[in-house]
């Protein structure tokens, strides 16, 4: 008899994740195991999936692509890198994309571009907020602010500073002399579900635009319409000089991206940075059949809307279930805290056919599928209802 999935993966994989579930197919917002059990997918892969499950218009993109022309390297063009690029350009900042294959790279090339940036002045420091959560490289560990991810990991990388979410004091608090940019998110993802407050993103642009340095976003969960617009920043009607992105910017194909303002577009010269992979054809026609299909289908709008219908949802639920405290969050990206702790309603969900994840101790974080319909929405409030 062979061997099932799990104990291939707890033979021959490194233990760094706890997977609970084997996944065998996905279609737009559902999933089933190996039992052949359909699971609502309200993770997304981690705000992934976007468009869905095997969303028949990537799937196409991917399939077409990968009889095409899947790897040529960046010491060649190719067709459908710019054209990505442009693309980004126009819903961002107006200038120039770098590509890579995850946020953590996307967040690098911003931590490179920032120090290149600044080093005629010996600028190099970065301040990053408390809470927050930026990736799992050295550099983007430390960014992080969040020591439980750092333990174990030390001599933490030099260059970075920490400053309170949602208070402007501590920020200005925090820039020094070597200061060269801030880098934050307009909702804090892995940090509970806290969105920015409109004074601390107007007040942030107003501060680096006095202090001449930087300020960058990570949209790497926020973005590609996760929460009703393109980019989580876009919600306060601000603009960064540069911001990062990846996870659903191909349909739960790998890449990630940083853009930037035409101002820092050409700081990054032959040279400075580099990714074998970034920007290939394969991964570069699965994201603009994505953004494609999130215009044709308007899954901004549906995302404010099915947001909408989702948190009123849930506050009713609050009202009902004193183990809900509040609700908070921007379009589908909805935390319902807790005051109680979250793993183990978690794991009722699951056992009821609701995916979620517990973030922190007391959140139950939902990033729904923009492709999400009413029906669904409510399929999920009563899984959770009967839970509880």
């Amino acid at each position: 008899m062979n061997p099932s999935p799990k104990e291939l993966f707890s033979r021959y994989v490194m233990p760094s994740y706890a997977p609970g579930l084997t996944l065998v197919r996905g279609a737009g917002v559902s999933v089933w195991d190996d039992a052949g059990k359909e699971y609502l997918d309200f993770m997304a892969g981690i705000a992934v999936c976007n468009t869905g499950h095997c969303h028949p218009a990537v799937v196409e993109a991917i399939r077409k692509q990968a009889g095409v022309l899947m790897h040529c390297s960046n010491l060649f063009y190719n067709e459908l890198q710019p054209r990505l690029a442009k693309k980004i350009s126009e819903i961002g900042l107006g200038g120039k994309v770098f590509f890579c294959n995850s946020g953590a790279e996307a967040n690098e090339a911003l931590f490179k571009l920032a120090r290149k940036w600044g080093s005629a002045a010996g600028k190099y420091e970065i301040v990053t907020m408390k809470n927050s959560f930026h990736g799992r490289t050295l550099a983007t560990m430390t960014a992080t602010g969040q020591t439980k991810y750092q333990k174990g990991f030390e001599p933490l990388m030099p260059g970075f500073v920490y400053a309170e979410f949602n208070n402007l004091d501590s920020v200005k608090a925090a820039i020094t002399p070597a200061t060269v940019a801030v880098l934050c998110e307009a909702v804090q993802g892995e940090g509970g579900i806290v969105p920015a407050t409109p004074e601390f993103m107007a007040g942030l642009r107003a501060l680096c635009d006095e202090k001449k340095i930087l300020l960058f976003f990570d949209e790497v969960q926020t973005g590609i319409g996760r929460t009703g617009q393109w980019f989580g920043f876009q919600n306060y009607g601000i603009r960064p000089d540069g911001f990062s992105m990846a996870k659903a910017l191909a349909g739960g194909f790998p890449i990630g991206a940083a853009a930037v303002a035409p101002a820092l577009s050409d700081v990054f010269q032959p040279g400075n940075h580099a990714s074998t992979f970034g920007g290939n054809p394969l991964a570069c026609a699965a994201a603009l059949a994505t953004l494609e299909t999130i215009e044709k289908e308007s899954l901004l709008e549906n995302a404010v809307k099915m947001g909408a219908l989702f948190t009123d949802g849930l506050r009713k639920l609050a009202a009902k279930h004193a183990c809900i405290a509040s609700v908070r969050g921007i379009g589908l990206m909805i935390g319902a805290v807790l005051n109680v702790p979250a793993k183990p309603i978690e794991a009722k969900l699951r056992e009821n056919g609701l995916l979620c994840i517990a973030t922190g101790d007391h959140v139950l974080r939902f990033v729904p599928p923009l492709v999400v319909s009413a029906a669904q929405i409510q399929q999920a409030l009563d899984i959770l209802d009967h839970s509880l």
